[in-house]
């Protein structure tokens, strides 16, 4: 079993920053690909970043330049640093991972979200 535990989302005024941070646990043999979605009221759910076991990053077009996603291997840990955070950044920020457990069973796991609320 493999579980991803999401924090440090909050209430924050526009042009603010927030650190958002996933620990994931568990029988882990390896950490692929980690990503960070959010979920805003009346939208699509939407890849914000996301980062291989290399370190290559990838950044949706409406962060890009404002969100820094970073990975600490020891500590089975992303965060993703959020600047500049908007109004519309507003959103439940999810966590994901594709993990090998134990035996080498592949999981596609979710973190249950944090709430990020950007006020104007």
């Amino acid at each position: 079993q493999v579980q991803l535990v999401e924090s440090g989302g909050g209430l924050v005024q526009a042009g603010g920053s927030l650190r958002l941070s996933c620990a994931a646990s568990g029988n882990i043999i390896n950490i692929n690909t980690m990503d960070w979605y959010r979920l805003a009221p009346g939208k699509q759910r939407e890849l914000v970043a996301s980062i291989t076991s290399g370190g290559s990053t990838n950044y949706a077009d409406f962060v890009k330049g404002r969100c820094t996603i970073s990975r600490d291997n020891a500590k089975n840990t992303v965060y993703l640093q959020m600047n500049s955070l908007k109004p519309e950044d507003t959103a439940v920020y999810y966590c994901h991972g594709v993990i090998t457990g134990a035996g080498g069973i592949y999981y596609n796991s979710w973190g249950q979200g944090t709430q990020v609320t950007v006020s104007s």
